[in-house]
């Protein structure tokens, strides 16, 4: 079954994710030889585990974003472009790490995250060191903007969890403040990836900033995606450990709009389940949903997001990184549908 957003502007049928990542192939074979360079800056004692991070292979959305914005229709990578996909990866994996302590994760990209298997200890300061190894590689720009954007999106990403963490499991559900933690823990990086892509491959300061705001209203979207994943998809086909939002208490879109579809007695007993962090109550929860028409609306709430993402380009249609961008969040909402089907 799939749902339309009437809202949503058309265009010309999109390349699908395979498609994209092959168009891109050379950029990301550079950024992986610029990653596996990283390893040899950190001290002996912790390459291992520095290598074991940087080896994951996700969708790599964030460099992705990068190349995209920054596309000039030339297939070999440009080298500035590489390097500064190479620092939102770097930092996203940081954030990773510590994200996996907080929810107690034991599951990441289909293996042991580093809190599971090495500790939570291990696990902070090793995300901590990534960080930093991501600053310092924001440095050998020619320009500052890389190293700027970079310091401001990991203190963002860093208030974002300290805002979710601070609530806990007492936390009142609020819309306001979920929209807010998303912002600063997922938008904003996906803000600085189409903002840097955009202003290192040479496009006009107009693009640039539109390419940001762009980036950052898709970020919602696919947060929105990935938090509606947490109740309609599996762990399986999810590569991570799915329930850490509910469990540990968080109320993510999805909780928030069953709960203003609930009276309010059904209201307290699922707020008591939640914050039971008990994973027996989201099977439950998660039938609740889907009978109560969640899914849905939670998948066209992340539509409207993704139009008034696309709306940010409609000034610059000529651009060959236009195109690319639009194809991106088809390609999104297309996995709103699979969730649906």
């Amino acid at each position: 079954m799939s749902v339309s957003n009437p809202s949503s502007p058309k265009y010309p049928a999109a390349r699908n994710f395979a498609a994209l990542l092959e168009l891109f192939q050379p950029g990301m074979s550079a950024l992986d030889e610029v990653l596996r360079e990283q390893v040899a800056h950190f001290e002996p004692e912790v390459r291992d585990l520095a290598a074991y991070c940087l080896d994951s292979t996700g969708k790599r959305l964030r460099p992705l974003l990068v190349f995209m914005a920054g596309w000039n229709g030339r297939r070999s990578p440009e080298l500035l472009l590489v390097r500064a996909a190479a620092v939102v990866e770097m930092t996203h994996l940081a954030t990773l790490v510590h994200d996996d302590i907080m929810d107690h994760a034991k599951l990441r990209r289909g293996r042991a995250t580093v809190s599971a298997k090495d500790g939570p200890a291990v696990a902070v300061l090793l995300g901590d060191a990534l960080f930093a190894q991501s600053v310092w590689l924001s440095t050998q720009f020619p320009t500052t903007e890389v190293c700027r954007s970079v310091a401001v999106a990991t203190r963002q990403v860093c208030t974002g969890e300290i805002v979710q963490t601070l609530g806990g499991p007492g936390a009142q559900p609020s819309r306001e403040r979920y929209r807010r933690i998303i912002d600063l823990k997922t938008a904003e990086l996906f803000h600085v990836s189409c903002r840097l892509g955009a202003r290192l491959g040479g496009s006009p300061e107009g693009f640039v900033e539109a390419a940001g705001r762009f980036g950052r209203k898709l970020g919602i979207a696919y947060q929105i995606y990935d938090d509606l994943t947490d109740f309609a998809s599996s762990a399986e086909a999810a590569g991570k450990t799915l329930g850490t939002d509910w469990a540990s208490g968080k109320f993510t879109l999805p909780v928030l709009c069953l709960l203003e579809r609930s009276q309010e007695a059904e209201r307290e007993r699922l707020l008591e389940q939640l914050r039971s962090g008990s994973l027996e109550a989201g099977v439950e929860i998660a039938a609740l949903m889907a009978g109560a028409g969640v899914f849905r609306a939670v998948a066209d709430e992340a539509r409207t997001e993704i139009a008034a993402a696309l709306a940010e380009l409609a000034d610059w249609p000529e651009l060959p990184a236009t195109e690319l961008l639009r194809d991106l969040a088809a390609y999104l909402e297309g996995q709103l549908d699979s969730l649906l089907a």
